[in-house]
């Protein structure tokens, strides 16, 4: 079964309202953990690099997980992973409230809502792309504003119920309220598929002609028609041996459907043989693939970036809430909470900077190199920051900054091509996984070395800023003329336009 041409509107935007929703009430929590980590640090009294392993988990084990992801949206289907998924993270929040200890919250809040945001995500990519084409990038850039909004939203929301209902009542409304990700996953159905022809083996074409070839003296033309469409029944069902009463069959001499029967034998033992064999060169293929991408030097140095710019750029958001309660910010001090400003110029940063990588004259490569320096010295100015409003200041610089996300795919495509995409994506996602769950943990570490965070983000910011001169020293034009002489690359070698065009 084929599915048929995008149909980029109709039912798609209901998929797309439907997706929007589903990253909103998945994503809402786990990018607003802050408001909880400051809770989880006075309930369970462990260190900040121990405690921070929390919100880690939840941020990369998706990530980690992406082949996993994608694999069970490809077997099973978007709406059944939806569905199953809605039950993971809302179990996952709810039997938070119940933690006793430190690592059944790793296990209930950071592995079971980590792995369910983590096939959401997948599921709402994979069907809106099936929907859309010329206006994919609309589609997914507004599923995907879904998940910023969803954190200055919860932001807010979890701090009043926590002052209401205290940690536990909050993770039980927030598990309920997930479960409206089931009513979100019922409408994720695909699109209408293409019947293929039925197609019969080669070998079965040739039966009923030699089967009427025999009978034709022996039996009326009436009883031919009957025995035909017996024949042409048991070829469709891929019987490639005649009835037991048939003559041939008594005969013991060896006919023409020995001889059939043996050629579709030989033939089924040749495609097996020839589908291992095909399985092995594809898995061999994979990872000749794989080393063939990390040849060339963009894709290395964009593979090296985004680790340095997950363990650098995600702290920030996730201990911000820590970094004003370790300077002495009241709480009556602080009008909204400084993970709300963050949400909030995190969608704008995703729609203004999407909008600039669509105009030609714009170098995306440098646009998001740009966005990785101006986070890397915002980070930087975090130990300076005494005040509320100076921290304001800084969560929205760096959530605006770190709505690059919704370029790096750009990136990404022009630097491997759109049909090594998907493999360099899959890659990239997963060490972007290794850095959301290293980047926390470290900075905790450094303030429980220290007693204090400035070490800690000065480490964060020069991260960011290392992988994006990295990036930008290898992508620069004059790399290209380095080399005297340009040779045609072979089937196996890929060749990648760098960054004067992108």
């Amino acid at each position: 079964m084929t599915y048929q041409k995008p149909p980029d509107g109709g039912w798609g935007w209901v998929i797309v309202f439907a997706s929007f929703f589903i990253q909103f009430l998945c994503y809402g929590s786990p990018l607003a953990v802050g408001v909880l980590y400051v809770e989880w640090l006075e309930i369970f009294d462990e260190g900040k690099g121990k405690t921070a392993w929390v919100g880690s988990l939840a941020a990369g084990v998706g990530l980690l997980a992406s082949p996993l992801c994608s694999a069970s949206v490809s077997t099973f289907g978007a709406r059944p992973v939806t569905i199953f998924s809605s039950f993971l993270v809302a179990g996952g929040l709810i039997l938070s409230s119940f933690a006793p200890n430190i690592y059944f919250l790793y296990f209930s809040y950071g592995f079971m809502v980590g792995l369910g945001c983590g096939l959401l995500y997948t599921a709402t990519v994979t069907v809106t792309c099936q929907y859309f084409e010329k206006r994919r990038g609309l589609a997914l850039g507004i599923i995907s504003t879904g998940s910023s909004v969803g954190t200055f939203i919860y932001a807010t929301l979890q701090k009043e119920l926590i002052s209401i209902y205290g940690l536990d009542g909050c993770l039980l409304i927030i598990g309920a309220l997930a479960l409206n990700i089931l009513a979100c996953g019922i409408l994720m159905r695909p699109p209408p598929k293409l019947p293929e022809a039925i197609e019969l083996k080669p070998c079965l074409e040739k039966v009923p002609d030699a089967y009427l070839i025999y009978h034709e003296k022996d039996q009326k033309n009436e009883e031919n028609i009957v025995m035909l469409e017996k024949e042409k029944s048991n070829a469709a069902n891929g019987n490639c041996c005649p009835p037991e009463n048939h003559p041939q069959c008594k005969s013991g001499v060896m006919t023409q459907w020995d001889i059939v029967k043996d050629n579709c034998n030989n033939k089924e033992k040749l495609n097996c043989k020839q589908l291992i064999k095909n399985k092995c060169h594809s898995y061999l293929d994979y990872w000749e693939d794989t080393i063939n991408l990390f040849r060339n030097k963009v894709f290395a140095a964009l593979f090296i970036n985004i680790l340095l710019f997950d363990i650098g750029g995600f702290p920030p958001s996730f201990l911000l809430e820590d970094v004003a309660k370790s300077v002495n910010i009241d709480k009556e001090d602080m009008a909204v909470p400084l993970v709300f400003i963050l949400g909030v110029m995190m969608a704008v940063g995703k729609l203004v900077l999407g909008i600039l990588a669509d105009f030609k004259w714009m170098n995306t490569l440098y646009l998001y190199v740009f966005t990785l320096i101006a986070t890397g010295l915002a980070v930087l100015a975090v130990p300076f920051a005494k005040t509320y409003a100076s921290l304001a200041i800084i969560a929205g610089t760096v959530g605006f900054f770190t709505g690059n996300w919704s370029i790096f795919p750009y990136v990404t495509t022009n630097t491997v091509g759109l049909d090594k995409l998907t493999h360099a994506y899959g890659i990239l996602m997963f060490f972007a996984g290794v850095g959301n769950c290293l980047g926390p943990p470290i900075v905790g570490w450094f303030f429980d070395a220290t007693q204090s965070y400035d070490i800690a983000f000065y480490f964060c910011g020069t991260c960011v800023i290392l992988g994006a001169l990295g990036l930008l020293l290898v992508a620069l034009p004059f790399w290209k003329n380095c080399k005297t002489k340009k040779l045609e690359p072979s089937p196996k070698i890929y060749s990648y336009k760098v960054a004067s065009t992108v």
